[in-house]
C-alpha cells in the first residue's frame, strides 16, 4: 500500500467502485459474486498458537518443528450468500500419486508445479475445470462477478477470452490492496492458517516430524471447515465493503480510530452478576463456580477472607487439575488412534503415478488409480500363472549348466 494516505484511499475507493459498477452495468446479484484467492503453506511450518500441556512438560526443551519445508498452494473461491467451491492444491512435482486420491473429498482438485506454486496454465484450468464447473449450473442471473488480485498467474489473453465467452466479469483489484478488499484475506485465511499450525503443532507432540503430500490433504480435510464457514465468508464480504456495498467499512481502516478503554473490572463483574450458578463443566467454569461462591460468602458473612475461602482454593485447584488431565489424555488418545490409523493406511496404500502434470479432480484421480491397481493385479496375476520350469542340471566338474559330470570333457 502507498505511504501517501490519500493516494491510498483513492486506489481503495476505485477498487469500491468498481465493484459498483460492474454489478449495476451487468445486474448482477448477491448469489452471483465470487472472490477467488490464494494462499501458499509450507507443509511443516507451525503459526503461532497457544497449546495447553501438562505440568510435567515444563522446563523441557521444545520440540522441533516438523523437517518438510515444501511448499503448497491452495486456490479458493468463495460466494457472497456464505458457500465455498471446492479446494484446489497445487503440490511441487510433476507426478500425481494415486494415494492422494482415495479419501480426498469429491469436487477437490489436485494440480502439481515445478514449485508448488500457481502457474498460468493451473489458473486457466482452475478457472474452467472449478470454478466453471461449480458455478454454471447455479446461476441466479446472466453474469457472475470473479473478485480477484492481479497476480500474473490469473491475467492472461487466454483467462479473459474465457471468462468472456462465459459471462464471467473478471474484476481485478488494486495492488497491494488484498488484506482490505479481498474477503478471503479479511476473514478467512488467518483463521485457516491458526487452525493448519496448531494441527501441524498436534502431529509434532506425538512425534511425527515429516508431513508429506498425503498428510498434508488430510490435515486441510480437518481444518478448512473451521475457517471456511458461512459466517466467515459472509464476514469477510461485508467487511471488504462489497456485499453489501458500504466503502465506509474499509476507507475507516485507513484512519487510526480511538478508543475509549474498558474502565478496569467492569468486563469482569458484569460475567460474575450475569452468570447462574450451574455443574461446571471445565475449568473455566469451575473458576466461574468458584468465584460466585467467594463472593457470596463475603457478602453473606461481611468479613474478609476465611479458612473456608482458603479451603474452597485448594478444592478448586484440585478439581482444575483432575479437569485439566482428563481433557489431555481425551485429547492425546484421539489424536494417538488418528496418527495410528494414518501410518496403517500409508503401510497398506501403494504408490503409483496415475497422471503428469495439469489437474485432476478426485474423480478422475480416484478413476485414475482405480485403473492402476487393476492393471498391477493383472500383472501379478499373469506372473503366478507362468509355469515353474526345473532349472538345467550344472556340472559338478566345470560348474556349467547344460553339463553333467558324466558327460564333462574335463573329467
Amino acid at each position: 500500500m502507498s505511504s501517501n494516505p490519500n493516494i491510498a484511499a483513492d486506489m481503495i475507493i476505485n477498487g469500491l467502485y468498481r465493484v459498483l459498477e460492474a454489478v449495476q452495468k451487468y445486474g448482477i446479484t448477491k448469489q452471483d459474486i465470487y472472490n477467488f484467492d490464494e494462499t501458499g503453506f509450507s507443509m511443516g511450518m507451525i503459526s503461532t498458537a497457544k497449546v495447553v500441556t501438562g505440568s510435567e512438560s515444563r522446563g523441557r526443551p521444545k520440540a522441533i518443528q516438523p523437517g518438510n519445508r515444501e511448499w503448497v498452494t491452495v486456490i479458493e473461491a468463495i460466494n457472497a450468500a456464505g458457500w465455498a467451491l471446492p479446494p484446489m492444491i497445487i503440490f511441487a512435482g510433476k507426478n500425481h500419486q494415486s494415494n492422494w486420491y482415495p479419501d480426498l473429498p469429491k469436487g477437490w482438485a489436485i494440480g502439481t508445479s515445478n514449485n508448488g506454486w500457481t502457474t498460468d496454465e493451473l489458473g486457466m484450468l482452475w478457472l474452467r475445470n472449478v470454478f466453471d464447473k461449480h458455478t454454471k449450473a447455479c446461476t441466479a442471473g446472466k453474469y457472475r462477478l470473479l473478485i480477484l488480485d492481479g497476480h500474473s498467474s490469473h491475467i492472461s489473453a487466454e483467462f479473459d477470452q474465457f471468462c468472456t465467452e462465459n459471462m464471467i466479469i473478471p474484476l481485478y483489484l488494486p495492488p497491494h490492496s488484498s488484506h482490505l478488499l479481498q474477503p478471503l484475506d479479511v476473514a478467512c485465511f488467518g483463521p485457516l492458517k491458526h487452525a493448519y499450525g496448531q494441527q501441524i503443532q498436534i502431529y509434532m507432540q506425538h512425534d511425527i516430524n515429516h508431513i508429506d503430500k498425503e498428510d498434508f490433504i488430510t490435515i486441510y480435510q480437518q481444518v478448512r471447515p473451521r475457517a471456511l464457514t458461512a459466517s466467515n465468508i459472509c464476514s469477510g464480504f461485508a467487511a471488504s465493503g462489497l456485499v453489501p456495498y458500504k466503502p465506509e467499512q474499509v476507507l475507516d481502516q485507513l484512519h487510526i480510530q480511538l478508543k475509549t478503554p474498558t474502565p478496569p473490572g467492569t468486563s469482569h463483574s458484569n460475567q460474575l452478576s450475569s452468570w447462574t450458578a450451574e455443574t461446571p463443566k471445565n475449568a473455566r467454569e469451575l473458576e466461574k463456580q468458584s468465584e460466585l461462591i467467594k463472593r457470596l460468602w463475603r457478602q453473606h458473612t461481611r468479613s474478609p477472607p476465611s479458612p473456608i475461602s482458603q479451603a474452597v482454593d485448594q478444592v478448586v485447584k484440585g478439581c482444575q487439575i483432575a479437569m485439566n488431565n482428563a481433557v489431555l489424555l481425551e485429547h492425546e488418545i484421539k489424536q494417538l488412534r488418528v496418527a495410528n490409523q494414518r501410518q496403517k493406511r500409508q503401510q497398506e496404500t501403494a504408490r503409483s503415478y496415475i497422471a503428469t502434470g495439469g489437474i485432476l479432480t478426485a474423480e478422475e484421480g480416484q478413476q485414475l488409480a482405480q485403473q492402476a491397481a487393476e492393471l498391477q493385479a493383472e500383472v501379478a496375476d499373469q506372473a503366478d500363472m507362468q509355469p515353474r520350469r526345473r532349472a538345467p542340471p550344472r556340472c559338478s566338474n566345470c560348474n556349467i549348466q547344460g553339463r553333467t559330470r558324466v558327460s564333462c570333457p574335463s573329467k
